[in-house]
């Protein structure tokens, strides 16, 4: 049994779990997400409380076991709480805001890069250089953080691009040689 998957999941004031049809349906004042169950995991809701236990054994039960309960917590954070990503960027005359729907961003191209924002995610830009992605689904978030920073990735000897506020960019030095010395 995982040790994961044994950890009992007590669910906040207001958010409600509905389990039928192999689907988890988890509603909390910042909206509702639903998520397919493998059958091989029995869902147990216990007034506020969800746990989660092997109906079958099979060879991969154990991992299930441990990632249905893992999303399921995710669940319930992301309607009660919510996350949140903070994107840096950094280099000369590099930018950011939001214009509408979109995230126009200045990156050193020829051209400005406007990216789409999806529906249920909010996008703020504090400061010029500082993206701040929020939203109730922890996959659309990460996902949208990754193909924002994958556009400029951080390059090693300036430190120029778009990293997440808590990644460490480890920096190589330059040439050396040729600056006066003989």
């Amino acid at each position: 049994m995982s040790r994961i998957g044994k950890e009992l999941i007590v669910m906040p004031a207001g958010v409600t779990a509905k389990f039928e049809n192999d689907t988890l349906t988890v509603t909390g004042p910042k909206g509702t997400l639903t998520r397919y169950v493998n059958n091989v995991i029995k869902v147990n809701i216990d007034g506020q409380n969800l746990s989660f236990e092997i109906a079958k054994e099979t060879p991969d039960a154990n991992a299930k076991h441990g990632l249905y309960r893992a999303l399921a917590h995710n669940m319930v954070v992301g309607v009660s709480e919510g996350f949140k990503k903070t994107l840096l960027i950094n280099g000369v005359g590099y930018k950011a805001s939001v214009n509408g729907n979109k995230l126009v961003m200045n990156l050193g191209f020829s051209h400005q890069v406007e990216v789409a924002i999806p529906e249920g995610i909010q996008v703020v830009c504090p400061n010029a250089t500082e993206v701040q992605i929020s939203g109730y689904d922890k996959q659309k978030v990460g996902q949208f953080a990754s193909n924002i920073k994958d556009i400029r990735p951080v390059e090693p000897y300036h430190g120029y691009g778009i990293r997440y506020s808590d990644q460490v960019v480890i920096r190589k030095v330059g040439k050396t040689a040729g600056k006066g010395k003989k």
